[in-house]
């Protein structure tokens, strides 16, 4: 006896087909490819909405969030009981910087999540956009708790504790990370950063160096392994690496930063005016640099823009524009 297959049915076998082709890609990191399978199996079944959710996470892996967020949407609209898309939506939202969706999703899928790991790193992250850092601590606790290799949960709980000065806690979980994952750039350029902090030159140029060996240009490890050499008398090899930090993010406050440095230690003051002013347009929070726009000022004999910029680095509270403010201005 023939097994007849109506045209309906033979549609969704081929869709079944090349959907598992492209988890086939997606779990190979072949994202394009895998999504080109995806867009198959919607074309033999519209309503596939499995295919969309996975179709949205490869795209959201190719950083293409404003698309993965419609095509999300589209697998929700199909299916609403299908919540991971609400998750996936969640986390491209807090891509776009759309936080306000990203509370909604989460708020929706919170009873059937309560268990997941994901779920609260992403309202750990959410908690850390929004400006509520201590809030978020919690939530990444319990992310670890349940999960205790979720390095992103580390990475992102210690980088808190960076900005709190609490180093103990935040060189823990970045150790932590790299047990995990020992080449994983985050957390070694963040234990390199807090060895530049402790001034353990040779500490923090070793992560660093860790970093730039796996990926000779992240811009991250070149500027922090620039400014350790503008630290340590190599100011021309420091100046060289973080120009090449520059070239790939041109608007990195902390480049622009220590590239002022630069100019200043070598007595080209104008310049460093110059490059300060640019770093402090892109109104970024960035140590120091308040303090030392000031001093390119002071050093410049204009004592009154000086004071201008010392005053308002005490409102960011950076620690040389209180003290320069307090010898120097009135």
């Amino acid at each position: 006896m023939l097994n007849i297959l109506s045209c309906t049915s033979q549609s969704k076998k081929d869709a079944a087909d090349f959907f598992l082709k492209g988890n086939q890609a997606l779990n190979q990191k072949n994202y394009a490819e895998a999504v080109r399978f995806y867009n198959e199996a919607i074309a033999k079944n519209a309503d596939f909405s499995d295919a969309y959710l996975n179709k949205g996470i490869s795209l959201l892996k190719m950083n293409k969030a404003e698309e993965a967020f419609d095509v999300l949407s589209e697998a929700i609209r199909i299916d609403p009981t299908l919540v991971q898309a609400n998750l996936v939506r969640a986390e491209t939202s807090l891509h776009l910087g759309r936080l306000r969706e990203v509370r909604q999703d989460l708020q929706a899928i919170e009873k059937q999540y309560r268990d997941s790991t994901r779920y609260y790193l992403i309202k750990g992250d959410l908690l850390s956009a929004e400006g509520n850092s201590a809030l978020a601590i919690p939530e990444y606790d319990k992310a670890v708790q349940l999960k205790s290799s979720n390095v992103e949960a580390l990475v992102n709980r210690g980088a808190i504790y960076y900005n709190m000065h609490a180093y103990k806690q935040a060189k823990a979980d970045f150790n932590a990370a790299v047990s995990i994952s020992p080449l994983l750039p985050q957390a070694l350029n963040n234990l390199g950063l807090i060895a530049t902090k402790e001034k353990n030159w040779p500490l923090a140029l070793a992560y660093f160096d860790k970093v730039l060996d796996a990926d000779p240009s992240d811009p991250y490890s070149l500027n922090n392994k620039g400014y350790v050499l503008l630290q340590t008398g190599q100011a021309e090899k420091g100046k060289e690496l973080i120009s090449r930090s520059l070239e790939k993010l041109p608007e990195n406050g902390y480049a622009l930063r220590n590239l002022g440095m630069y100019y200043q230690l070598t007595g080209n003051i104008d310049l460093a005016v110059e490059t300060y002013k640019k770093a402090i347009d892109l109104s970024e929070p960035v140590d120091m640099l308040y303090g030392l726009a000031g001093s390119a000022y002071w050093q410049q004999k204009n004592a009154s823009e000086a004071c201008r910029i010392w005053k308002q680095g005490i409102i960011l509270k950076d620690s040389a524009s209180i003290a320069e403010a307090a010898k120097n201005c009135k």
